[in-house]
């Protein structure tokens, strides 16, 4: 049973501050595991890769076969049931459409002092992305990591898929084919992550990594970060539902359990302004775990980690997912629109009773590949500008330098760097 917070109560604040800072991050420590993981492959290279997919993926590759080839790929796309097809593109065709308008402008422009100033965009040369191998195989994470990675104009783009006993997903080989991606390598874990980040035999090396990962991948993109660029590190999946008694309750219990499902450490969070609905609800997600196929998964996380927590108004609830800084919230209210003003720190907003979260995994367009663990205080969800980098633009004429030159001239000796003054001045000068 999840536990039941009130606002109202006497003891709520010490009971929150001790939910906020309850741990659900894994408990295995991966960190010792993947430096070394990370520096094998670094040293021995694609050696390295095929010995530790031999260990953890039971599978026996060669530099030759490390790489799925186009006929392999032809041949489990042709598996793909036409509806699940019809799906993936539509995911995909509505993925693209909404991250095309991500696209940020160039700009250029002089000031009142003559001085011309800008900025351009351009795009990463070569991005990697993981996919999870087994169980938590996913082709929309591929397509919301490799779409918008195409919108921004990267030129290579690979994935790293694992297949482990060599089983593959059809779907996953869709979904890359459907994004445009260059080669897909049937490796994974922290050695993925170190081949992406510094090659290995066929594997060229990437100037950005994205994609989940399990604890191990987590811990490599840890140890690449500075040689490339990464995505975040991601924790469990979390999800806040505010709503009021004019909901069904069925249907938030599925929200909650939408969650859930995802892993043992997920956490499922209502906020509601009624006591008697927040109980409604709870026996929902108790009937609902009854049929559920991942029932101990998602009855693990709802017990450990989900709350029920009765707030005076909206504005409360507004204030108390602040503080949750959610990666979603549903907002299943009269008006959401007006709520959702009201809140700061979101990864991903649901406005309305009619707007699951679920659809934001599939179909919606935005990018579920949002910050966890608070960590939406301070970023932002996956875009195509994770796949750009800006560079600013100057121009000084000798006008312009006239005119702010004195200035920069001044506070470089100010700082006591004789150098960057005397570049200026004699500039100045003419000399």
């Amino acid at each position: 049973m999840a536990r039941f917070l009130d606002t109202s109560s006497d003891d709520f604040e010490p009971a929150f501050a001790g939910f906020l800072a309850a741990r659900r991050d894994s408990e295995v420590d991966a960190d010792a595991d993947a430096a070394a993981i990370v520096a094998d492959v670094r040293a021995r290279g694609i050696d390295a890769v095929l010995e530790l997919t031999r260990r953890f993926d039971r599978i026996d590759l060669t530099a030759d076969t490390v790489t799925f080839s186009e006929d392999e790929i032809d041949a489990a796309i042709a598996e793909v049931p036409e509806a699940e097809r019809a799906a993936l593109e539509l995911a995909a065709a509505r993925i693209r459409a909404y991250h095309e308008r991500q696209l940020p402008e160039d700009a250029w422009w002089t000031d009142e002092a003559g001085i011309g100033l800008g900025w351009r965009w351009t795009p990463v040369d070569a991005a990697g992305l993981y996919v999870p191998g087994g169980l938590a195989s996913y082709p929309s994470s591929l397509l919301m990591n490799a779409v918008p990675a195409r919108v921004a104009g990267v030129r290579r783009l690979v994935i790293c898929a694992p297949t482990p006993d060599g089983k593959a997903n059809p779907l996953v080989l869709l979904a890359a084919r459907l994004a445009g991606v260059d080669a897909v390598y049937r490796i994974g874990g922290a050695q993925a992550i170190a081949a992406l980040a510094y090659g290995a035999g066929p594997i060229a090396p990437v100037d950005k990594i994205t994609g989940p990962g399990n604890a191990w991948v987590a811990a490599a993109k840890r140890h690449v970060f500075g040689q490339v660029g990464i995505d975040m590190i991601a924790g469990p999946s979390e999800v806040v539902v505010i709503a009021d008694a004019d909901n069904d309750p069925a249907w938030t219990a599925m929200d909650l359990m939408a969650q859930a499902e995802h892993d043992a450490a997920a956490q499922s969070i209502l906020i509601t302004t009624d006591a008697g609905f927040g109980r409604e609800a709870a026996s929902a997600v108790d009937r609902l775990l009854q049929s559920l196929e991942r029932t101990e998964i998602a009855g693990a996380s709802w017990r450990d980690h989900g709350a029920v927590i009765v707030v005076r108004d909206l504005d409360e609830a507004a204030a108390i997912t602040d503080r949750l800084a959610p990666e979603h919230l549903q907002l299943c209210v009269a008006d959401p629109e007006a709520l959702s003003r009201k809140v700061r720190h979101a990864g991903a907003i649901f406005l309305g009773r009619h707007t699951p979260e679920a659809i934001g995994d599939y179909v919606a367009g935005p990018n579920h590949v949002l910050p966890t663990s608070r960590s939406a205080r301070f970023s932002s969800g996956l875009s195509v500008l994770d796949f750009m980098k800006r560079t600013t633009l100057t121009q000084v004429s000798r006008e312009g330098l006239a005119a702010i030159g004195p200035a920069g001239e001044t506070l470089a000796f100010s700082e006591g760097l004789e150098a960057h003054g005397l570049s200026i001045r004699h500039r100045m000068a003419g000399e």
